[in-house]
């Protein structure tokens, strides 16, 4: 037997070992839930806020414990991402059908300058009455804010000081009914996915 033929062999061999042991220890974990979204389970990040909402009450995660919620960075005069994210959130509010009350949509804005608790209340008003609009306190506390939830943003000049738009991360994050951060997802993942996602979550804490 040549040495090609044997190393070959022993390749075969190692990897029927390794997918018999990889059998077995899935075999041996409990059924995960397979979800459209990223599982982040267990991530050490994007633990909670506390921020005010636009009726001037001060807010956190624990708020809404029982429900899942959806938490997501924008602005109030984004042209395109945001509007499409919280129609996006009404979909599959609608989509989860009874089990909707259940589901609680959480934006936190990146312009504060512009984005007064008025205008906030008006803009998720405009999508579900239910959504919620939060901003922080100071500049700083928003900075440390995104970076504990591993957003970015940034300010983009415009022709005139008061028409800057705002650069910032696309995505969103979920939580089951514990509050624990749970899924994170992408940009237009879709209404009927995420709705499904949702229903796992709920599922899984009743």
């Amino acid at each position: 037997m040549t040495v090609s033929r044997r190393f070959a062999l022993k390749n075969i061999a190692a990897g029927a070992l390794l997918t018999s042991a990889a059998g077995l220890l899935t075999a041996c974990q409990p059924d995960k839930p397979q979800f459209k979204s990223v599982d982040i389970t267990g991530a050490d990040y994007a633990q909670g806020f506390q921020l005010t909402d636009f009726n001037g009450l001060p807010r956190t995660l624990a708020d809404f414990k029982g429900k899942a919620v959806v938490v997501f960075f924008g602005f109030t005069q984004c042209p395109d991402v945001c509007p499409t994210t919280m129609s996006e959130m009404a979909q599959v509010k609608k989509l989860l059908g009874a089990d909707g009350d259940k589901l609680q949509v959480v934006f936190i804005s990146i312009d504060p300058e512009r984005d007064t608790p008025e205008v906030l209340k008006a803009y998720m008003g405009s999508f579900d009455p239910t959504f919620v609009g939060l901003y922080a306190a100071s500049p700083e506390a928003l900075a440390a804010l995104a970076k504990d939830f591993k957003i970015y943003y940034k300010k983009v000049d415009g022709k005139t000081p008061t028409s800057y738009s705002m650069d910032h991360t696309a995505a969103s994050y979920v939580y089951d009914p514990q509050g624990r951060v749970r899924l994170y997802a992408r940009y237009k993942l879709g209404g009927p996915a995420l709705a499904d996602d949702i229903r796992l979550l709920l599922k899984a804490g009743s």
